[in-house]
Formats: structure tokens, sequence, C-alpha cells
């Protein structure tokens, strides 16, 4: 008698989301069961890949190997963003507006449309605009934004539970799509969903941000957020989680201490470049497996790795 694997019967599905227009557009979600579970069920939206593009010179805040590939365009963001589309495959562009941090440069929500503007205007795929996680900051910015590249069906966020009427009102007005970001707790993602539902904000809008944590310091948590995440919406029928999934986790990998140690600081630890790399891409990996269909990802070699791992997954 021959072997058969057993098979897990799913009572729901996660919803897809289209973010960007034209040719390049990327749909998210669709699945009907867990991550890469083909045995099982459908993925006709396989993972993708969006890099990392900041609005001012990164300088000392990123390690030297994060920012060696983009030494040469690290202080115009358009040519940032253009240079990861055609030399590495950029898939989506996650403009990070860090000119606009009030405990750093303190620009203005002028400057930082402008700066949007222009860097939507020109690529042609997908444009995610972050903001800094300041709550008041970001309600004055993104809106801004929103109005801006009104044109240009964006991503923004993050969407907090204390700025999400006035972001949130944005982007419908402005018909752009919302990152709700929510503490690394399942229940707080699934309120922010409803507040924004009971707005207006339909769920073919909104992306789930769970807040990610980097390989070794907390990680598992995110992993485990996401898991309870994609368990209820797949087999208890919540449609408020029932929604696509983002990773801002670049940031989080490339800021830890075995990232930025030197090789002379930490020659026990291996190559700098090489670990790095590394650990960002087995935190991709890791937020795939748990759920992940956005990655926003920094170092060139870690999404290539990456992208190689969801075409062996995915097929």
């Amino acid at each position: 008698m021959a072997f058969e694997i057993p098979k897990q019967i799913y009572s729901g599905a996660i919803k897809p989301v289209t973010i960007g227009k034209g040719g390049k557009a990327i749909t998210l979600g669709g699945e009907t069961s867990y991550p890469f579970y083909v045995f099982e069920g459908v993925m006709p939206n396989k993972p993708r890949v969006a890099m990392e593009v900041w609005d001012k010179n990164p300088g000392e805040d990123w390690a030297a190997p994060a920012l060696e590939p983009f030494k040469d365009v690290a202080g115009d963001p358009v040519a940032w963003a253009q240079k990861c589309i055609k030399d590495y495959g950029a898939e989506a562009i996650a403009l990070i507006l860090v000119s606009t941090d009030p405990n750093g440069d303190d620009a203005s929500p002028e400057s930082a449309a402008a700066t949007a503007k222009k860097v939507a205007a020109a690529i042609d795929v997908p444009l995610i605009v972050y903001g800094t996680s300041n709550v008041d900051k970001d309600a004055e910015v993104l809106p801004a934004v929103a109005e801006a590249c009104a044109d240009f069906s964006l991503t923004i966020g993050p969407v907090q539970d204390k700025n999400y009427k006035k972001i949130g009102a944005a982007a419908l007005g402005y018909n752009h799509t919302v990152i709700a970001n929510s503490p690394i707790d399942v229940n707080l993602a699934k309120q922010l969903n409803i507040l924004l539902g009971q707005l207006g904000v339909k769920d073919s809008q909104i992306l789930v941000d769970p807040t990610t944590g980097g390989l070794g310091y907390g990680l598992e948590y995110s992993y485990s957020v996401m898991e309870r995440d994609r368990m209820a919406a797949l087999t208890q029928e919540d449609d408020k989680l029932q929604l696509p999934i983002v990773n801002y986790l670049g940031q989080e990998v490339w800021k830890v201490k075995e990232c930025k140690q030197t090789n002379a600081e930490a020659p026990q630890l291996g190559d700098q470049t090489r670990r790095g790399i590394l650990m960002e891409a087995i935190t991709a990996v890791d937020l795939l497996l748990a759920g992940g269909d956005l990655l926003i990802m920094r170092h060139p070699e870690a999404v290539k790795l990456t992208k190689s791992i969801i075409q062996e997954l995915a097929g």
C-alpha cells in the first residue's frame, strides 16, 4: 500500500492585495495553506523582495559592507532606487524617510513628499514609502506624501493605532495601500485592521507589519506571532487576519553588533561581510516560513540568496 502524506483541510485563505500599478504591479497573498505547503493548497503569488533606500546618506549608521554596494548613489535616493532595480533586480523599492525623524534632521513633510514624488516618477516598480515610526511626525509626513503622489498608487506606513485616522484617511482619499504596524501581538494587529476597516479602508488596501526582530534579537517572537496569525487566518477563518504580511527586516539585522563589528574588532565571528549577508538571508528565510509575503531587505547578496530560496520552495 502506497504511503500518502496526511493533508490538512484549511477553511480560510489569505486575501490578495496588489501594490503598485501597470505591468510591474505585484499581487501578494492568495495562499490557501501554510507557507509553501503547496501539497495542501495553492500559493498563487510567491513572496516578493523590496530593497531599502534611504532619503539621505546613511553614513556611519550603516555597517560598511551594507553601504559598499551603494556608496556611489547613497546621497541620491532616485539614483539609489534605480540602481537597486537595474543592477540587483529589486521587485519593489522601500523609500525610508529617515530625514524626517524629529530627533534627527526633522525634515518637513513638504520636503519628504517632494522626494517621494521624484522617486515614484523615476521607477516602474511598486514604491513603498516608510516613515520613522514617530507617531506624530508620521501623521504629518505620510498624508503629505499621499497627496503629492496621488497618481502613483503607493504603499505607505507604518500606520499605528495612534495615527491611523490621519494616515488611513489620506490613503483612502488618494487610493494608496497602507502598512498596518503593531508591536508583535496578534490581537493588536487584528484590532488595528478592524479600526482601519471602520475608517473605510478596504482589506484589499491593507498589509500587516507585525514588527520584525532580527536573527538572535527577537526573531523568535516575530515568528511565533506570525505563525499564530496564519493559524487564525487559515484554520479559524478570522477574516481580519487574512491579509498579506510585510517584514521590514534589513534595518533590524544590520543594526546589531554582530553585523557592525569589523573583522579587526571581532575576528572570532568570521568575515564581516559574509556574516552580515548570512544573518540577513537567514532572517529572511525564517520570516518566509512563518508567513511573510513581502520582505524589505538591504544587502544585494542577501536578496539574491533569499530569492533563490523562494524560487526553490515556491517553484
